[in-house]
């Protein structure tokens, strides 16, 4: 029963994700690592694989599919890690620190349960 409601719950977290990317890129543009080529493709592209894996983590009908899902979601949120630590470079280069280590340090530490999660989550029985 856990397993199913945090599915759900990281299913919804990556929809709205996938809705908010394409819908205003501007914020996920800013955190794009200067190495990454084609940034506003890269940002439209993660907003469709964040829907693809929160609708793949729903469906009812294959375990196969689901599973896929799991580990697609993992290896986006292994891809995305990259921007979470150039956010924390850029917010870190401002005067006032931006939101600070506090908020970066944990949101870099989760990265490794969000994959952990995505992976987990999508082996369940239903």
């Amino acid at each position: 029963m856990i397993r199913t409601a945090l599915r759900w719950l990281l299913a919804l977290f990556y929809a709205a994700a996938g809705v908010i990317h394409p819908a205003n890129p501007a914020p996920f543009l800013t955190i794009m690592p200067p190495w990454v080529p084609m940034p506003e493709l890269v940002v439209a592209l993660t907003g469709i694989a964040e829907l693809a894996g929160a609708a793949g983590l729903l469906q009812p009908w294959s375990k196969p599919l689901r599973r896929a899902a799991g580990w697609g979601l993992a290896a986006y949120a292994l891809c995305v890690w990259p921007a979470n630590v150039q956010h924390m470079l850029n917010d870190l280069a401002q005067p006032d620190h931006g939101l600070g280590l506090g908020y970066h340090i944990p949101r870099l530490a989760f990265q490794p349960v969000l994959i952990w999660l995505a992976w987990w989550v999508s082996r369940g029985k239903t």
